[in-house]
């Protein structure tokens, strides 16, 4: 498996289990309706894992363009490589996108809030605050990051045999400080099924929020800068 299939591949794995999991607790009559927070932040974690353990000895399993120009910076990916993942993991989650959403249609029908159906696709502030937001974004990267780059073997990124590591870092990162923004932490994660839901027809939806779509990008790719200029620093 090349590396662009791989890390495309694995993006769509983790947006399909990551998105799904929001659908089954949000969306109307799903068989885990009301399943509430704790339910969102494992399944996305679970995800991370089965992402990772699928791809990760392919590519590395970056699955994010975040962790994709952190590895850059701290040496540990070489930039040529950085453009070519990026457009996989793009691809990779509006696929993934796509296909959760094609699965969860009869419920996205039964369904009547508009915002319960954008939050299956995108990540939103709990109460919109742009320093705030931005702040949790950037931190929550970090901190994603920083623990990516202790996990990760040299030179591979972040390995099979550290999915579960990883998966477990983020779901820690979900129940702390994830009940803010709902911690995109990947511009892929966020942009790609933002796109999606801008595009597919869902009845009854509202607009994308491109307003806020700003705040999930940037904020990970200065995390994810930042924590490895710290890496560096402490290296």
């Amino acid at each position: 498996m090349s590396q662009f299939v791989a890390e495309l591949i694995g993006t769509a794995i983790l947006i399909l289990l990551g998105q799904g999991v929001v659908a089954n607790a949000v969306l109307r009559q799903t068989k885990g309706e009301g399943a509430g927070w704790i339910t969102i932040t494992w399944g996305w974690g679970m995800a991370v894992f089965v992402a990772v353990f699928v791809v990760g000895r392919f590519s590395g399993a970056h699955l994010n363009p975040a962790v994709t120009l952190g590895l850059a910076i701290a040496g540990k990916f070489e930039w040529a490589g950085v453009p070519g993942y990026v457009v996989a993991q793009m691809i990779g989650a509006m696929t993934g996108a796509a296909v959760a959403w094609f699965l969860y249609r009869p419920h996205f029908a039964a369904t009547t809030d508009p915002a319960a159906k954008l939050a299956v696709f995108s990540t939103g502030p709990a109460i919109r605050s742009t320093p705030e937001n931005l702040a949790t974004e950037v931190v929550a990267t970090f901190v994603l990051v920083f623990g990516v780059l202790f996990l990760a073997a040299p030179e591979v990124g972040l390995g099979a045999l550290d999915a579960l590591p990883v998966g477990l870092l983020v779901f820690a990162i979900g129940m702390s400080l994830g009940g803010t923004t709902g911690y995109a932490i990947n511009p892929a994660r966020d942009l790609g099924p933002r796109i999606a839901h801008a595009l597919l027809p869902i009845p009854g939806k509202r607009d994308s929020d491109w307003g806020y779509a700003w705040i999930p990008v940037l904020g990970p790719l200065a995390g994810g800068a930042i924590a490895a200029l710290a890496y560096r620093a402490l290296g």
